[in-house]
């Protein structure tokens, strides 16, 4: 019987020894024994070149442009208003005090502001009863304190989204007013619907060839529009109508655009 023949001869000619489970070089598919299985060891002429490792071939970096801060950015971050370079913690305005960083004024600060502007236009144009700008704003701040005390309206509305009107209510009515707070951003025909709801009033306004509850300037008498916001015309510059103020609710036929005489209204009061 013919003897197996197991096993290959290491490939290093100092060495030949017979191994029965010799191993195979991945570089060079050679056959070694155990003590030369390594590329070292047997001399692998396929050693592979190792890489050198990768470098940038820029070392740019942006430096924060506030001046206590020393951070760096290998991207810049650019402020859009001012156009500068500053790090991840100061990209925001607010963070590295922006030039141009528009602060916007408290809402209070703006309506008083704006009251302000009201009165000193009108005041100029009275013939008599003639006061200074401060005391007829005094007295608009103390007309809204009242209306805050004793108003009406959803007491589910934020403060910060309440406006006040002393709300004139038509002429057959047996009350004359009543303190209402309305949401800054409703239409003014959503504020006709609720006024007229707590005023406990008939409101025909969906019926075609009734007359139309219309709320109105308590000062010129017009009209407002009734897809305009209150928000859109508490900010109009001109605008007789300001939080605190007075408006006129009253049935208008459908082709009239406002009141011809609001002193009846104001009198009743």
């Amino acid at each position: 019987m013919a003897e197996l023949d197991i096993g290959k001869h290491c490939q290093v000619e100092s060495c030949n020894i017979k191994d029965y489970l010799p191993f195979v070089c991945d570089s060079c598919s050679g056959l070694f024994c155990l003590e030369h299985r390594s590329r070292e060891a047997h001399s692998c002429p396929e050693v592979s070149v190792k890489r050198e490792p990768v470098t940038s071939c820029s070392s740019t970096s942006y430096t924060c442009s506030v001046k206590e801060c020393r951070g760096k950015e290998v991207l810049p971050v650019i402020c859009p208003q001012c156009e500068k370079h500053f790090c991840l913690a100061h990209r925001h305005q607010d963070d590295h005090k922006c030039e141009k960083l528009e602060v916007q004024k408290p809402r209070m600060a703006a309506t008083k502001e704006l009251v302000q502007k009201i009165v000193e236009s009108k005041d100029g144009s009275k013939s008599k009863g003639r006061r200074g700008a401060k005391n007829v704003a005094t007295a608009a701040k103390v007309a809204l304190m009242k209306l805050k005390l004793h108003a009406t309206g959803d007491k589910g509305l934020p403060q910060v989204e309440r406006t006040y009107f002393q709300v004139y209510l038509p002429k057959e009515s047996k009350v004359c007013s009543q303190p209402m707070f309305f949401c800054s951003k409703w239409s003014v025909g959503k504020v006709v619907d609720f006024a007229a709801s707590l005023a406990s009033l008939k409101n025909n306004n969906n019926v075609l060839t009734a007359k139309k509850l219309r709320l109105c300037h308590a000062q010129t008498g017009e009209a407002l529009r009734m897809d305009d916001t209150l928000l859109s015309l508490l900010a109009l510059s001109e605008s007789p109508l300001y939080n605190g103020g007075n408006v006129i609710l009253e049935y208008l036929d459908n082709d009239c655009t406002g009141l011809e005489d609001v002193s009846d209204y104001v009198e009743q009061s």
